[in-house]
């Protein structure tokens, strides 16, 4: 008997990114195929006077690649929005991490839990996923909130690889893009989003993703084994 071919996942994802999950998929035994709907542009902003802020914040791994090309500085305290963006930082040699493991709510509520005692730079993206500054005056904190914006994120080429089995949606701007292709060109894949914002666009559409129970890549790619798992099983 001929074995299974392994499922082909489409990583929608940024480089560098996508490389990386791409790595991860591989050791799940699938087949990765990158093709990013977005590419990053890391922006050269003049950053304010660090010594004024008692920690830095980072929203994303492509936060902390675009401040590491800004400045040698790694002497604050770092607040992240997860662990893979934690990673990145400690990568990046940021030894006082603190990461609030899920998406831009809990990380708001870790600044106003444990606020560093003083005003906070934030490395964001030119058009941020949420207001942050926002979140936290909603989570009951009193942070100051500074934003700078390194990078920003513009649409690639929106065409679906030649052929897929899965899709990964890291990103609710991801979800928008690929909406675009239209329900016939996704209906055969099992789609797996990381967040309920990131799977709207293509519920919209009259598909069903798989969501992620958690906002980080450990919980999207247990939901991508799970969801190809039930598509196995026979009907």
């Amino acid at each position: 008997m001929t074995a299974a071919r392994p499922a082909r996942v489409w990583i929608t994802r940024t480089q560098p990114g996508a490389g990386r999950t791409a790595e991860r998929l591989r050791d799940l035994g699938l087949t990765p195929v990158i093709a990013p709907l977005l590419t990053v542009e890391p922006l050269a902003p003049s950053l304010p006077d660090l010594d004024q802020f008692a920690a830095l914040v980072f929203t994303s791994t492509n936060g902390v690649d675009a401040y590491a090309a800004l400045t040698p500085r790694r002497d604050h305290p770092v607040l992240t929005v997860g662990d893979a963006t934690a990673d990145a930082a400690k990568g990046i040699s940021f030894s006082n991490i603190r990461s609030a493991s899920g998406d831009l709510t809990a990380l708001a509520r870790l600044i106003a839990a444990e606020p560093p005692a003083g005003p906070i730079l934030a490395a964001v993206a030119e058009t941020p996923v949420g207001d942050l500054a926002e979140a936290v005056r909603l989570a009951g904190g009193l942070a100051e909130i500074t934003t700078a914006s390194v990078y920003r994120t513009t649409p690639a080429p929106c065409s679906p690889p030649p052929a897929f089995d899965a899709v990964l949606v890291h990103s609710p701007r991801a979800g928008r893009l690929l909406a675009t292709l239209g329900e016939p060109a996704l209906a055969h894949a099992v789609i797996a989003c990381i967040s309920v914002a990131a799977a709207a666009p293509l519920t919209a559409l009259g598909l069903s993703p798989a969501l992620s129970n958690a906002p980080n890549e450990d919980a999207l790619l247990k939901t991508l084994q799970e969801a190809l798992g039930n598509r196995e099983q026979p009907v």
